[in-house]
């Protein structure tokens, strides 16, 4: 029996997108992609997802909204390797990681800081909120780095085995050093060396050449680019060129 074939609707860019993706490459999964960006989805796109965001993943007749739930989905049907673990306290655990880092951190990085100085600026012509940039980048970010810190390991990963966990938290990392901002070893050592080691795994290496090279073209260009970069494209696309914003608040 052949293994499915997945299809993906969203960003590389994105940090949900990103670990779904994480996930599929260490599970060995094949999939298709629509690497549509960020609030340039269609009609077509809205019915599939109706909050508008992404990922989104397509299973024959099947639609999956939310990273959390796609990912949960993939261990459930392909449970080897397992990214969860199977202590019934630790599996919570990386579960409420997961979710702090889709909450938490994905309001301090992506709507506070990655948002701002991105797809506000560049796709809505709207300018840049530095004070709540700055909030973000020097008080809230911070503070989730002081929490983080203490949960992290002084080898290996969070919860010993590579998990759930590490993958959420070090995506949003990712889009945080986008806008220029990194983790700082001297204040917070073991969350940078954590950091390092798991963006350092080849899933999350293989991501980040192509991220690099997409952030650096315009928009239009880059369904071209990762065709040739030899990136599973889908036929067929469900994005448009004009923006529009989804129904949770950015403001």
């Amino acid at each position: 029996m052949h293994e499915p074939v997945y299809h993906i609707v969203g960003s590389y860019i994105s940090p949900y997108v990103r670990k779904v993706l994480v996930v599929m490459a260490h599970k060995g999964l094949r999939y298709s992609i629509d690497p549509i960006a960020p609030f340039l989805g269609g009609d077509a796109f809205q019915r599939l997802s109706p909050l508008r965001r992404i990922p989104v993943l397509i299973d024959g007749e099947r639609v999956i909204n939310d990273s959390t739930v796609i990912c949960q989905y993939l261990e459930e049907r392909h449970p080897t390797p397992s990214l969860y673990p199977a202590d019934l306290g630790e599996r919570a655990q990386a579960r409420w990681l997961e979710e702090y880092a889709d909450a938490r951190l994905g309001e301090v990085i992506v709507t506070d800081m990655f948002y701002q100085r991105g797809p506000k600026r560049f796709l809505f012509k709207e300018p840049l909120d530095e004070a709540r940039f700055n909030r973000a980048r020097d008080v809230e970010l911070p503070a989730s780095l002081d929490w983080l810190e203490a949960q992290m390991p002084s080898d290996g990963f969070v919860l010993g085995a590579l998990s759930i966990a590490d993958i959420a938290i070090a995506s949003f990392f990712r889009n945080a050093a986008m806008v220029r901002v990194e983790v700082d070893a001297a204040r917070w050592p073991l969350t940078a060396a954590w950091l390092q080691r798991v963006l350092s795994l080849p899933e999350f290496a293989r991501l980040a050449r192509i991220e690099d090279a997409v952030a650096r073209v315009p928009l239009p260009e880059q369904r071209d680019l990762l065709l040739s970069m030899g990136e599973p494209l889908s036929e067929d696309t469900l994005g448009t060129m004009t923006p529009r914003k989804g129904v949770m608040r950015l403001d």
